[in-house]
C-alpha cells in the first residue's frame, strides 16, 4: 500500500459495508482490529456492522468528508436512515433520521486496526 492509495482503500471499505460484502470485509479489516479502544477482532467488528444493518434496514455510509495522513484515515460520514427501534439508546422506532459520525481509523499492513467513532447522538435527538 502507498501513500496514494489510502484513499481508494478506504473508498473501497466503504462500498463493502454499503454492500453488505461481509466475506470480503477482512480484504478491508485486520484480524486484530479495536473499536474505540477495545479490542474485538475482525469477527466482533463483523457481528457489530451486522447488528447495525439489522437495526437500519437502509443503513448507508455517505462519505461528506476524507482527510488521509497515511497510516491515518479521518473522515466524515452522513446518515440519512430508518432504524427499526432503538438508536444510541434513543426511541427512534420506525422515523428517518440524519445524524454525522466523525471516524477515524489507523491502517496497518494495508487495513485498518484502529477505529475511534464519535456519533452525533445530539442531532437524532433533537429529529424526536
Amino acid at each position: 500500500m502507498t501513500d496514494a492509495n489510502l484513499p481508494d482503500l478506504y473508498r473501497g471499505y466503504i462500498a463493502c459495508l454499503n454492500s453488505q460484502d461481509w466475506p470480503n470485509l477482512g480484504n478491508f479489516v485486520h484480524a486484530d482490529v479495536r473499536y474505540n479502544g477495545k479490542h474485538i477482532g475482525l469477527s466482533g467488528y463483523r457481528d457489530m456492522l451486522e447488528g447495525d444493518f439489522r437495526a437500519i434496514p437502509d443503513l448507508f455510509f455517505d462519505i461528506r468528508m476524507l482527510v488521509c495522513e497515511p497510516p491515518r484515515v479521518a473522515s466524515r460520514l452522513l446518515f440519512d436512515c430508518t432504524p427499526k427501534g432503538m438508536l444510541f439508546g434513543l426511541p427512534v422506532n420506525g422515523r428517518k433520521v440524519q445524524f454525522a459520525e466523525n471516524v477515524f481509523y489507523e491502517f496497518l499492513e494495508g487495513r485498518i486496526e484502529q477505529v475511534w467513532s464519535i456519533i452525533d447522538k445530539a442531532a437524532i435527538e433533537a429529529q424526536l
